[in-house]
């Protein structure tokens, strides 16, 4: 059976995976498949679960928020913030919900932080043009 490495990479470690017989991902025009000696190829994968088999075994799972998929002389190689891999469907789609559940609140934080401070810089630039409207008066007066 033809089978090809699965490099993933994420911002702190490298993974190789040897044997792998196929691949399963999403990109934005839809599902797709990559096996042994497919040509070269480049796209970049939603955010959401991707699978792949070790010769013909079971499946393996890998949640990911979203990575760059490159495919050149039967290596597959998928770069990404972070990743997840686990053997259990179940068990990785309820980590995959947590984390992005985790990350709409940090968003969420994030935000309201922003907002605090966009109001506080508007009210310190009011004070100041309320400040210099009345140095002007004064001097002029």
């Amino acid at each position: 059976m033809n089978n090809f490495t699965l490099c993933l990479q994420d911002s702190t470690r490298t993974h190789h995976i040897e044997e792998v017989s196929s691949f399963v991902g999403e990109d934005s025009s839809g599902s797709f498949g990559i096996l042994a000696n497919h040509m070269r190829m480049m796209t970049t994968l939603v955010i959401g679960l991707a699978r792949f088999q070790v010769n013909g075994g079971q499946w393996q799972w890998l949640a990911l928020p979203g990575a760059v998929l490159y495919f050149h002389d039967n290596v597959l190689t998928l770069s990404t913030r972070r990743y997840l891999l686990d053997d259990d469907y179940n068990r990785i789609s309820q980590a995959l919900q947590e984390q992005l559940l985790g990350e709409e609140e940090q968003l969420h934080a994030m935000k309201e932080s922003l907002q605090r401070m966009e109001k506080e810089v508007l009210k310190r630039l009011w004070e100041l043009n309320t400040n210099r409207g009345r140095m002007s008066h004064v001097t002029s007066g």
